[in-house]
Order: C-alpha cells, then sequence, then structure tokens
C-alpha cells in the first residue's frame, strides 16, 4: 500500500509541472522572470510530454494519465501548427516585396557572406540589428548602398543600433527607443503605389530580472496591424510562445515561418554560441493582407543568429 502511494506520488510529480507549463503558456502570464526565456523551448517541452503520459498510462494511474493526455493535447496544439504551416493565402497579386532579417553580433557578422545573400536573394527591404557604424561602412564599401540606395541609418557602436536597407525610397519614421535598444522604421515607397512601414525588431533580450521591463516595452512599442500595410522583421527576443507576439498577431499579422511551415526552425542561436536547444526569434511578421510566398533561414558567419527571408505578395493598390 505504501509502495503503491510512492508510485503515485512519483507519477504526479512527473506530469504537474507538464500541466504547470501548458497552463502558463497558455494564459500569457509571467509568475517570475526566469518565465519569459524560458517559455521559449515550449516546442521541446511539448515533445517530452508524451512521457509522462506513457509513464502514467503503463502504471495505470489513469487521473494522472487523463491530465498527461490533455495537457500534451494543449501542448501539441500551441506547437504543431508551425510544421504543417497555413495553406490559405490572401488574394495578393499587386506586386511583391522581398524581406531579409539579419542580427549582426554588434557588427561582426560577415560582410561577404551576407552580401551574397543580397545578390543572391535581391531583397527590397534588408532590415539589420546591431548594426555597428564599422559593420555599416564595411556593407557599403562592399556595393550595398549600389544595391540598395534608399537607408535608415540608426547604426551605434554596441548592440543598440539598426537600420533598414531599401531599393526604394523610403521616408523615416520616429525611432522606438527603449532600454538604449533604437529599432529604426520608415516606409517604402512601393513602385505598386503602396507605401509599407518596415521595422528593423530588436527589443532587449529578457536574460536578467533588470532587461524584462525593456523587453516587454519593447515589443508593446511595436506598432499593431492595420491601415498602412506593415512589416515587422527582425530580431524579437521572443518566440510564438511569448504572449506579446501572439497579442502581435491577433492584432493583424501572420508570421511568415508559421504560415509556409518552418516555424519551427530555429533562428538562435547558430551552432557553437551558445549551450542550448535552438530556437526561433528572428522573425518576419507581415499585414495579413499580404500573401507569404516564401520563407528560409539562412548562415551567417560571425553572429548567433540566423539571418531570415520572406518573398511577400502584396494586395492590388485599389483593394487597399
Amino acid at each position: 500500500m505504501i509502495r503503491s502511494r510512492w508510485v503515485s506520488l512519483l507519477v504526479w510529480l512527473a506530469v504537474l509541472p507538464f500541466a504547470a507549463w501548458a497552463v502558463l503558456r497558455t494564459g500569457g502570464w509571467n509568475p517570475v522572470w526566469q518565465w519569459v526565456p524560458l517559455v521559449a523551448f515550449t516546442p521541446y517541452v511539448a515533445a517530452a510530454s508524451a512521457i509522462p503520459l506513457l509513464l502514467a498510462l503503463g502504471l495505470r494511474r489513469w487521473a494522472a494519465a487523463a491530465l498527461a493526455l490533455v495537457t500534451g493535447a494543449v501542448l501539441a496544439t500551441a506547437v504543431l501548427p508551425r510544421y504543417f504551416g497555413d495553406g490559405a493565402q490572401p488574394a495578393a497579386d499587386g506586386g511583391r516585396l522581398r524581406v531579409l532579417a539579419a542580427n549582426l553580433a554588434v557588427g561582426a557578422g560577415d560582410t561577404d557572406v551576407l552580401m551574397g545573400l543580397v545578390r543572391s536573394l535581391d531583397p527590397d527591404v534588408l532590415a539589420l540589428q546591431e548594426l555597428t557604424p564599422a559593420a555599416r561602412d564595411r556593407l557599403e564599401a562592399a556595393g550595398l548602398r549600389r544595391r540598395m540606395p534608399h537607408v535608415v541609418d540608426r547604426a551605434v557602436d554596441g548592440v543598440w543600433g539598426s537600420g533598414v536597407y531599401s531599393k526604394h525610397p523610403i521616408t523615416e519614421k520616429p525611432l522606438i527607443a527603449l532600454g538604449r535598444f533604437r529599432q529604426a522604421r520608415g516606409v517604402v515607397e512601393h513602385p505598386s503605389g503602396h507605401e509599407i512601414e518596415v521595422v528593423s525588431v530588436h527589443p532587449c533580450a529578457p536574460r536578467y530580472d533588470s532587461k524584462v521591463p525593456c523587453w516587454d516595452a519593447g515589443l508593446r512599442a511595436l506598432p499593431r496591424a492595420g491601415g498602412q500595410l506593415r512589416v515587422l522583421a527582425g530580431d524579437f527576443n521572443a518566440t510564438l510562445d511569448h504572449r506579446l507576439v501572439r497579442d502581435l498577431l491577433d492584432s493583424g499579422y501572420r508570421d511568415a515561418a508559421d504560415v509556409t511551415g518552418h516555424g519551427l526552425t530555429a533562428t538562435w542561436p547558430q551552432q557553437g554560441w551558445e549551450p542550448v536547444p535552438g530556437v526561433t526569434i528572428d522573425h518576419v511578421l507581415a499585414d495579413s493582407r499580404m500573401a507569404i510566398r516564401t520563407f528560409g533561414v539562412h548562415r551567417l558567419p560571425h553572429t548567433d543568429h540566423r539571418p531570415v527571408f520572406a518573398e511577400l505578395g502584396l494586395p492590388r493598390f485599389t483593394d487597399r
């Protein structure tokens, strides 16, 4: 009898942490600051949630098995759509917008490789994070301004700079500056007639207690969807398991990786940078009136992030 109670206790101890994770992730609550970085690993927890279910079933603890089954279903519902994608697309035959975003790791990202991506992917817009003056000068010496002559340049030494390069004329909008992080933004005059706001996204990284309010404010400051067409691209320091990103999606954006079935492709860290499993914190969020044609994650040496690329279809100008 005593042994049976100990077995039941151990089964419940295996099941309850997963159930708590599912509740916190679904509700979007942050009970302690450490939860903010932890929730990014929800896809791994979803996969591991099969273990307590099998344990409870094997030991015939039916109540624990029922809770484990519900927990696994909740986590699977949150995660699996990112793998399968969304085949529904709006009618968007009014031109294309190709967007490339890259975090340069305090300007250290390989200039030649990035310029190779610019040449091969042919983006209309390039959103850069951790753009330093030295990195900007190297890129422009390598021909970036010849290919993309229009720029919102908010380069600065350290991790705080950013920029938006464009093939088409771009008008700068007020900088989103919180906690020294400078999220550049501008309105691109597309040949289709559309004016599209593009933001180079980079809020604070929520690595410490003191950084979480800055991270929170940096994501909340991003423009909601609606009205003018908008694209948010870059290093969000957040995944689709963070409530603030889901709030952006609820306002009328779609995540290009999620829509195309690449939502579980890790963008950080690149191999060798951090001893943690990879997570998807770099995104291209596009107005839901745009079609998402393609999405890809690429390699860039000397930085901890992998660049992300999306080709978007624009609605007809008369359909705005």
